[in-house]
């Protein structure tokens, strides 16, 4: 299964309590679901658990015969939910305050009996046409709804919530969508899947100790490479100031120094430093190699 899938599943497996945010999550799975209208209300979905709910608790709520089931063959198996009679359609539209010839799909606010209503029609919306992306490759919450006035509707309830949603056209379907890591973590125990929560919080901290780790490594390699570099430098330099025959002309202590180096090519300054006598510090190392290499682009310049 999905991590998306999983989230549904988690959702589906708690129910409100109050007979009124029951009939609210009914009517956010019935407004978002494939159809809701006069000629035809219905639901598809992959997950056979929402099927399974939608069943369960339209008829409750409305008191129909439960919808007629069907499984589709498609690029996946979708699981299809009906009412093919008018009469159960028109009983469930005016259920929530719609008629059959209603031209415009709205949400009616007057479904929201309290104040944990919105939750719940948030709820039922999601099981229908939301997703969420598998934290461990993004962060990105959506529903995808058919209507541009119902998902302008969508995204002013989430708004209202506490949810900064946007939205955005995508395909001729109306995305209302969040994408930080944070807001889908609070959507999500909102909704009621906090363990889908607590997944892309995991999947948050692992990503943060990788990016750092590769960071610390990258510093690390671009030190070494640094220093092999510069090594190669000082190396260089020193070998022709050996060429140049004036190896001779140094001070004692650039002369040692040399030898050194030639000696140690994979010594760092610090190394180097503490194998002279007397020792030398860092800055004082970097000091009289930069000096050699002086010396010898002087020599070339000569030649």
């Amino acid at each position: 299964m999905s991590f998306s899938s999983d989230v549904k599943k988690e959702i589906t497996d708690s129910l409100p309590n109050k007979p009124c945010c029951r009939a609210a999550m009914a009517y956010g799975m019935l407004q978002f679901g494939h159809a809701f209208g006069g000629k035809e209300i219905s639901l598809q979905t992959e997950q056979a658990a929402v099927a399974d709910l939608y069943s369960y608790l339209v008829s409750k709520v409305c008191g129909t015969q439960p919808p007629r089931r069907e499984t589709l063959r498609r690029r996946t198996t979708l699981h299809a939910c009906s009412f093919p009679d008018e009469q159960v359609r028109r009983a469930i539209l005016e259920q929530y305050g719609h008629s059959l010839t209603d031209f415009t799909v709205r949400l009616n606010r007057a479904n929201l009996d309290c104040d944990a209503c919105a939750r719940a029609v948030l709820r039922g919306a999601f099981l229908v046409c939301g997703a969420v992306t598998n934290p461990e490759r993004d962060y990105h919450l959506e529903f995808s709804v058919p209507y541009y006035n119902l998902s302008r509707d969508l995204l002013a309830l989430l708004r209202e919530e506490g949810f900064p949603a946007k939205l955005v056209n995508r395909n001729g379907s109306h995305i209302v969508y969040l994408k930080e890591s944070e807001r889908i973590e609070d959507c999500l125990t909102y909704l009621g899947a906090s363990h889908g929560a607590l997944e892309v919080m995991s999947a948050k901290m692992v990503k943060s100790i990788r990016n750092e780790t590769n960071r610390r490594l990258n510093c690390e390699q671009a030190n070494i490479d640094k220093t092999v570099a510069a090594a190669g430098a000082q190396m260089d330099a020193v070998r022709r100031i050996q060429k140049a025959g004036a190896l001779s002309t140094l001070t004692p202590q650039l002369r040692e120094l040399a030898q050194l180096r030639l000696d140690n090519p994979d010594m760092s300054l610090r190394e180097l430093g503490a194998a002279l006598d007397p020792p030398l510090s860092r800055s004082g190392v970097n000091h009289r190699l930069q000096r050699l290499i002086a010396i010898a682009d002087e020599l070339k310049d000569k030649n």
